[in-house]
């Protein structure tokens, strides 16, 4: 069992390391290490801070800092997709006409 719960804190010690040093999101980092978004979440929110209190205050503000920029990441995602499929249909009618 001890074995087991030091590995567990050093992945979530690895997890709040990687968030702060390359500003990432929890998906980001779940996908870079390969486990689920609620495991680094909880790993980040509940177990980072029985381990690490100064480590989770860091933590706690990347965390508050990404919830509040959300809405525009995702606006910005929608807006790169549209404007990609506008390219896309500009391209099939000029390609359709003969011309460029």
């Amino acid at each position: 069992m001890f074995g087991r719960r030091l590995s567990i804190d050093r992945r979530v010690v690895l997890f709040a390391e990687f968030m702060l040093e390359h500003k990432a999101t929890v998906r980001q980092t779940a996908k870079f290490f390969g486990y689920s978004k609620s495991t680094v979440h909880k790993d980040l929110t509940v177990r980072l801070k029985e381990i690490d209190r100064a480590l989770y205050k860091e933590i706690e503000l990347l965390l508050s800092e990404n919830l509040s920029e959300r809405h525009i990441r995702g606006g910005n995602a929608t807006k790169l997709k549209y404007i990609g499929l506008k390219n896309a249909l500009q391209g099939e009618i000029t390609d359709d006409k003969g011309q460029q």
